[in-house]
């Protein structure tokens, strides 16, 4: 059953420069996709190697103003419509809407078609068009051409600091936006919603201040390896063995976009997830 999946995101910049990051080619061409073009108000269209089947462009462009950017989308054959909005958020931030209409997340759940990547696609996409605004550095993309998943950032913070917040199940909450319930230990649960989950992921290599793997079932086992440097660590992912024709994308999106707000729940003061109600 599709439905419409909204999101919405606070990114601390005015409205104005938000809507040029979502209208400029070059600028999109960062936060965004590897190729971009766009010439208001006949098209706007993105491809490349970080958008699902980016083979080449499939939007069609519907409506565009200072507020509103809305495109039709062919994507497993289905073609929906996507909207971005601004609306201002106090002198300095702006909240950005993005609507996707005929989102199925059964597809996502099960993995079935490239369509249930949507979601965290554009999860990931609207924390790098923060991170863009705000000056930081960019969340690694989902390469969907290939099925090898492998990320590494560095975080401003100790190993065993990071490392704390991947296994305390109240700080990991927090930064991951999902209840999150933890059992730090080999054979302990690592589960989505709480420990009634009846279908846990499994902690199945753990090593504190260095490594966490855990294993998901069909979707793979997603290794957390962190290595210390003058305060500061190296946090290298990497998601194998995963059942099926279609890699796991999805799920894989959704962990690189966690990653995003990990890395600023340890960087900024105050920090806040960039989420909004």
């Amino acid at each position: 059953m599709t439905e419409p999946m909204t999101l919405r995101a606070r990114v601390q910049a005015p409205v104005k420069e938000v809507r040029h990051a979502l209208t400029d080619p070059a600028a999109m061409r960062v936060w965004l996709a590897e190729h971009a073009e766009v010439e208001l108000p006949g098209r706007y269209a993105f491809w490349g190697r970080h958008t699902p089947e980016g083979d080449a462009p499939r939007q069609r462009l519907l409506h565009a103003d200072d507020r509103t950017v809305r495109f039709a989308w062919t994507l497993g054959g289905v073609e929906a419509t996507t909207e971005f909005a601004v609306e201002e958020d106090g002198d300095d931030a702006t909240i950005v809407s993005l609507s996707q209409s005929d989102y199925d997340h059964q597809e996502a759940i099960a993995n079935t078609s490239i369509r249930g990547v949507l979601q965290t696609y554009w999860c990931l996409a609207l924390a790098n068009l923060a991170e863009h605004l705000e000056g930081r550095e960019l969340t690694p993309k989902i390469d969907f051409t290939t099925p090898d998943m492998r990320a590494e950032v560095v975080v401003d913070a100790e190993p065993d600091a990071v490392f704390d917040s991947l296994v305390d199940s109240e700080k990991a909450t927090r930064w991951f936006g999902y209840p999150l319930a933890i059992e730090p230990r080999v054979g302990g649960r690592f589960a989505m919603g709480g420990l009634d989950n009846p279908n846990p992921a499994v902690i199945v290599d753990l090593e504190p201040g260095r490594r966490l793997s855990v294993d998901w079932g069909p979707v793979g086992v997603g290794t957390w390896e962190l290595d210390g440097s003058g305060g500061r660590t190296r946090l290298t992912l990497v998601q194998s063995g995963f059942e099926g024709e279609l890699p796991p994308y999805g799920a894989w999106g959704g962990i690189l976009a966690g990653l995003s707000e990990l890395r600023r729940f340890h960087e900024i003061p105050d920090w806040r997830p960039i989420w909004a109600g």
